[in-house]
């Protein structure tokens, strides 16, 4: 049986859930010897706010100050991307802490997450692992599309109107509604995604490539940064991947002659790694769209299904009791659920209990409420199990 079956198989609640992924990580250090830490957003969730922004910077910092500022650390790092500056921030911050970074790719670390692997001393990919094109993205006219794509269109109406002389009119609305400035904006997007991977590989990465594996001769720092430059400028070509969604992978890569490390090599590795992100996919099935977390420690960020955010109020010790409230959809009621955490208590004014099985009856039209993300969401804050 997988991994995903067997642990489908085992029912988890969400505390037990992220002890089994807490065991993970801590199994991931001591292989490893070096510090973990997770950054992790919900690719296919759409509807909340996966990207890079700047919200991730309070807790990328909160996580690192539960870690020892080791020699070395490893981040596991699953995102759709976002943007390129909270990127770099985000790099910078490890690499105050850290003389050596690596970056663990389990999942999809698509645009700015590719743009923050190449600041890796040593990038660790798997068979379902893909980076992506790094072509900057820029908003005109209500559209997002690539700054690569953007500047080539321009150049070639360019190269047109000098091959013929003239200017086809079919040009001239798209060309009025172009400032100067945007011209320059799309140019600097693209360039500032090249011109960091091109300094992080140059010293990150290929700091310690110093001999030719065909020639054994020494290599230049001319050599380094010409080879940087090369993939820079290959990650940034939307012509050469079509599509900035495009999935890059390990061999890809390797043509590009980047050396990644394939940890599907190393048995004791890959079951820890693999156990990880399918603990966090399963995670990512409830209303939680980001996971920071070391093995010690996590912030989560939530959807709110439809209603207001369950408010935690302390019963006696280690007991506690989550209010919150939800609509049916069906007739639009609102409905007031107790939750009640270490230890059953009687029910607050307006309130019906929180079901066994996740699923309320509407007491205005009998219609079915599914609670699962609820339950998942008040688990995460109490760290215990729902007492039903």
């Amino acid at each position: 049986m997988g991994i995903y079956g067997e642990y489908l198989d085992r029912k988890f609640n969400f505390p037990a859930l992220a002890t089994e992924r807490k065991s993970q990580l801590a199994k991931l250090v001591q292989l490893r010897n070096r510090d973990v830490l997770v950054y992790a957003a919900d690719i296919n969730q759409a509807n909340a706010p996966n990207g890079v922004d700047y919200g991730d910077l309070l807790p990328v910092h909160d996580q690192l100050e539960n870690l020892s500022g080791t020699k070395g650390v490893d981040l596991i790092l699953e995102t759709p991307g976002g943007a390129g500056e909270i990127a770099e921030e985000i790099v910078r911050m490890l690499r105050d802490r850290y003389e050596d970074v690596s970056v663990i790719v389990p999942g999809c670390a698509k645009s700015a997450g590719t743009i923050m692997a190449m600041a890796a001393d040593d990038i660790l990919m798997g068979p379902l692992s893909a980076l992506g094109p790094i072509d900057a993205q820029i908003a005109w006219q209500g559209k997002v599309f690539s700054a690569d794509a953007f500047i080539e269109g321009l150049e070639k109406i360019k190269q047109e109107v000098t091959k013929t002389g003239s200017l086809n009119k079919a040009y001239i609305p798209v060309l009025q509604a172009i400032s100067p400035g945007e011209i320059e904006h799309a140019q600097n997007a693209l360039d500032f995604a090249k011109d960091l991977v091109t300094d992080w590989l140059t010293r990150f990465k290929f700091k310690n490539w110093t001999t030719h594996s065909s020639t054994g001769k020494p290599v230049t720092d001319q050599e380094r940064a010409g080879r940087a430059k090369e993939i820079a400028k290959a990650l940034c070509n939307q012509k050469k991947w079509r599509t900035h969604g495009r999935s890059i992978k390990i061999s890809d890569l390797e043509k590009l002659r980047l050396k990644i490390t394939d940890y599907s090599k190393q048995t004791e590795l890959y079951d820890a790694i693999h156990r990880y992100y399918t603990l966090l996919r399963m995670t990512f099935e409830t209303n939680i769209y980001k996971v920071f977390e070391t093995p010690t420690s996590q912030v989560y960020r939530f959807i709110q299904p439809g209603g207001a955010m369950p408010v935690m109020q302390e019963a006696q010790p280690d007991q506690a009791i989550a209010v919150m409230e939800t609509g049916c959809p069906q007739c639009g009621a609102r409905l007031r659920i107790q939750a009640n955490i270490g230890a059953a208590q009687p029910l607050e004014p307006g309130c019906v209990p929180f079901p066994k099985d996740n699923r309320l009856p509407c007491p205005n039209c009998g219609a079915i409420v599914d609670l699962t993300t609820h339950r998942a969401q008040v688990e995460a804050q109490a760290g215990q199990p729902i007492v039903t």
